[in-house]
């Protein structure tokens, strides 16, 4: 049996996907999987049980990346085809049961892809972390140190970005003395374009910050975070990387929209700006460049959610309690196709 899983070309959502190619992947376990994505999330794909060919789509002018993958998909004929960018590729191949993404906005994105093969719970997102990852953290991890406190600072839209200040003072607060992870280090991750917008809450954590920005693939920053005790960041791919993890995740909203790309799991909260976010996206339409869009988010409240992730406080080392996310439960899929 053949498969063409076709998924997004944006971190964040293919990382959203994988519940459902999770599910492929368990339902036809004998099946030849050919999964197709955008560069920048290919990594997260290598290791998928029953992969047989990855397919990054790079794009190209006159979307002739689409013509790529229809050349690279047409010779075979397909048992099932799973389209999540709704593509023409997908219409054209030779296939016998074919299934396409369709917008549903007032749903979850999870909860969204899952609705393609009718599924009700959806999948939750699942990474599949290789060997070659995880000692790519064996050497980026100092000593092989306990569980850490992981911030994610920036994002692909500087208007998503809690201000540096914030995240320090938040760092603080948990690893200082008395806080929830007292005397942990704390990893700083980001996208090489995005380190620079790092460097000012690298420099205020000084000796205590494991510099992982820039230096890691998407697999690689999975294996980091799954280690951590606990994730804070702005909205973008890696806080669904540090939810798909497992990793107990508090994910920021400002403009942003958590009811549909809020983090996913049992054990991930969202924190919202105070300041209405379509005030936000007025201030944000008059002017694209516009700062302090993150600032109704306080320190506070942050720290409040990170409690709550972390369970009751108790004597000894710090053990992150998972609780079910506040507004997407997720649990096992038992039908679909």
């Amino acid at each position: 049996m053949r498969i063409l899983f076709i998924t997004s070309n944006r971190l964040g959502d293919a990382v959203l996907s994988t519940g459902l190619l999770a599910h492929l992947s368990e339902r036809y376990p004998d099946a030849a999987l050919t999964i197709a994505c955008g560069p920048l999330p290919a990594p997260l794909f290598r290791s998928v049980p029953g992969l047989e060919r990855l397919i990054p789509m790079p794009k190209r002018a006159w979307a002739r990346h689409w013509v790529d993958l229809w050349r690279a998909c047409v010779g075979t004929r397909w048992d099932l085809v799973v389209d999540l960018r709704n593509s023409a590729v997908g219409r054209l191949v030779l296939a016998k049961r074919r299934f396409f993404h369709a917008r549903a906005p007032h749903l979850h994105k999870v909860e969204e892809i899952g609705r393609v093969l009718g599924l009700s719970p959806p999948p939750s997102p699942r990474l599949w972390i290789d060997a070659v990852a995880e000692a790519e953290a064996d050497r980026l991890l100092p000593g092989g140190a306990e569980p850490f406190l992981a911030i994610g600072p920036t994002a692909n839209w500087t208007g998503k970005e809690w201000p540096a200040d914030r995240f320090a003072a938040l760092a603080a607060r948990l690893t200082g003395p008395g806080g929830r992870l007292s005397g942990r280090r704390v990893a700083v991750l980001a996208a090489g374009p995005e380190r620079g917008r790092a460097r000012p809450v690298l420099d205020a954590l000084g000796e205590r910050a494991i510099d992982l920005t820039g230096r890691t693939d998407p697999m690689a920053a999975a294996a980091c975070v799954r280690r951590a005790a606990l994730y804070v960041g702005n909205d973008s791919g890696l806080m669904h990387i540090a939810a798909a993890a497992g990793t107990p995740t508090v994910g920021l909203f400002g403009p942003g929209f958590p009811e549909t790309y809020g983090p996913w799991g049992m054990a991930a909260r969202t924190v919202i700006s105070r300041v209405p976010r379509s005030e936000l996206l007025a201030r944000q339409k008059a002017d694209p460049q516009a700062n302090g869009l993150m600032d109704g988010i306080s320190v506070e409240a942050v720290e409040q959610a990170a409690d709550e992730l972390l369970g009751p406080a108790a004597p000894g080392p710090v053990m992150p309690q998972p609780r079910e996310v506040v507004t997407n439960p997720c649990k096992s899929p038992e039908a679909g196709p």
